[in-house]
């Protein structure tokens, strides 16, 4: 899951002590990040488009950094954005590697040459913490879970001279302790968005999730106070663009409408410098009050996992958000999201027990009926430790290998493993052609699909005319580059003229600057896209599992 980026890396358990001899010490630590394959959470090709090295950064190492006592050293290392020099982590005694599921082979590699290099490394993250025997004897420690009480509990351990194998926290972190994240450990002007974590916690039970298994179904929030100290770390970094990585913003609804509202009150003191993307489920739609909140605090646009049009699919797999007649059909509530001014992106999955052949083209409709531009798609896979891993686990239908050439480890029902493969970059294929994606962006844009001037932004700007036109001055500017990047760099002449067409023709629509920035950015995107989906036809096809 994507969302296991906002997993912290270290925690504490009972095992096997490592004694050793002499007096208390201080640590030179390193936190390695490893990089990700191409995909599509990470808009590797839009990065030399805009001038950065990589999408957001991970939540886990600055979140470390910060519960590191003073007396270590700490030094962030992303190699997304960096390269490891193995060489200067010889001065390091502790090296700790976080990771996610796509990133599991890259931490194994790591830790090989860690390994044969002598170097005493730590282990933890989303992947350790659903697999802990992934890596063997390659890591000196594993944590397990979160961090908050015991990465620290760890470090006391290691100053003592004695140590755990194994550490695993016994309770869920209380959100309203965490410090504000050492971002400025982190080469932050490398990074399109900064990233920035309000709660943990999801109430629902997806099969396939593995949010509730790390994480739990209990939401739990961090204060304003601290939302708000984060923000201004950020406003010192001059980072702007914040990707809120909650993987479900509103599992408490309650609570985060108080938070929401003293992050309006902040954007107002402070002329709206921040524009806000993050993700929650589709009952937002069924809180006016709510969506309101969220576009006043200017969050523009929201990922939401719709999954698939398939209603016996999203019963099989306990997506009953998703389902409920009495507040309208999946299609219904999109559209309520998108008329209060937010864009909906999504995230959708193919190879459910209940799909069939004809699924592939029910997604493309979907999208199109949809107006969404911007949409995830993948197969199903079984992480483990999820109630989905379990009962395909016992039905003898999960794929033993750790790299699969179908790109999964589910074995489907109705379909054979080669036609999911084939359908799923078949479907990639079709709603990433540029006509395609293209009449979506237009339909939701132009269409008046989606609400105009109702963020925060925009009413800001209608109370503050000159600050509108200081505003629109510098989207003018930025749009000028952001053009001239784009068509300098996409070297396919044919698709070059298609996304000069298609800019011309938000231009001419007499849309202002900010609206063409936000145009450049989807075509930037949609480069993206394209280049992703050559890369699965020449057989490069990401493989979760």
């Amino acid at each position: 899951m994507k969302a296991d980026v906002a997993t912290s890396s270290m925690v504490y358990g009972e095992t096997d002590v490592h004694p050793t001899d002499g007096p208390a010490r201080t640590a030179r630590i390193a936190l390695i990040n490893p990089r990700f394959d191409v995909s599509y959470w990470g808009h590797e090709h839009v990065m030399p488009i805009v001038g950065k090295r990589a999408n957001t950064p991970v939540a886990a190492l600055p979140l470390l950094a910060a519960l590191t006592p003073q007396a270590h050293a700490v030094t962030l290392i992303d190699e997304n954005v960096e390269p490891i020099d193995y060489e200067a982590l010889a001065d390091m005694d502790i090296i700790g590697i976080t990771g996610m599921v796509v990133q599991r082979a890259r931490m194994k590699e790591i830790l090989r040459e860690l390994k044969q290099r002598g170097y005493f490394t730590v282990v933890g993250g989303p992947w350790v913490t659903v697999q802990e025997d992934y890596f063997g004897d390659l890591a000196d420690v594993i944590f397990v879970g979160e961090a908050e009480e015991t990465w620290p509990a760890f470090l006391k351990d290691w100053q003592g001279h004695q140590w755990n194998w194994r550490y695993e926290q016994q309770t869920k972190s209380d959100m309203t302790r965490v410090p504000t994240p050492r971002f400025d450990l982190l080469q932050m002007d490398r990074y399109l968005y900064a990233s920035l974590q309000i709660s943990r916690g999801c109430p629902f039970t997806c099969e396939f999730c593995d949010i509730i298994v790390t994480f739990g179904r209990l939401p739990r929030l961090k204060t304003s106070a601290q939302v708000l100290a984060e923000l201004d770390s950020l406003r010192t970094l001059d980072m702007y663009q914040v990707f809120i990585v909650d993987d479900n913003l509103i599992g408490n609804k309650q609570a985060i409408k108080g938070i929401l509202r003293d992050i309006i009150q902040y954007q107002e003191r402070h002329g709206y410098p921040f524009r806000f993307f993050t993700e929650a489920t589709l009952d937002l739609a069924e809180d006016d009050e709510l969506m309101c909140l969220i576009a006043d605090a200017n969050i523009e646009a929201i990922f939401i996992g719709i999954e698939t049009p398939n209603e016996a699919s999203l019963k099989e797999t306990k997506k009953h958000q998703n389902v409920r007649p009495s507040a309208g059909s999946m299609l219904e509530r999109i559209r309520r999201i998108q008329q209060s001014g937010i864009e909906v992106t999504c995230g959708m999955i193919v190879g459910f027990d209940h799909d069939d052949a004809g699924i592939f083209q029910a997604q493309r409709q979907f999208l199109t009926d949809a107006h969404i531009p911007h949409a995830m798609i993948g197969m199903l896979s079984a992480i483990p430790k999820t109630p989905l891993h379990d009962r395909l686990a016992k039905a003898g239908r999960l794929d033993p290998a750790d790299v699969s050439e179908f790109g999964t480890n589910v074995i489907p029902l109705n379909l054979s493993r080669a036609e999911l493969r084939n359908g799923y970059i078949d479907v990639m294929r079709a709603i990433y052609e540029p006509t395609a994606f293209f009449e979506r962006v237009e339909a939701l844009f132009f269409g008046g699909h989606l609400g105009h001037g109702q963020l925060g932004i925009d009413k800001y700007g209608t109370r503050h005319p000159w600050m509108r036109v200081k505003r629109e001055a510098m989207q003018a500017v930025i749009a000028t580059v952001l053009a001239y990047r784009l068509f300098s760099h996409v070297k396919e002449k044919g698709l070059r003229r298609e996304y000069v067409r298609r800019a011309w023709r938000a231009l001419t629509a007499g849309f202002a600057p900010s609206f063409m920035t936000n145009y450049l950015h989807n075509c930037a995107m949609h480069y993206h896209y394209y280049k992703l989906v050559q890369g699965m036809r020449a057989g490069r096809l990401a493989n979760t599992f």
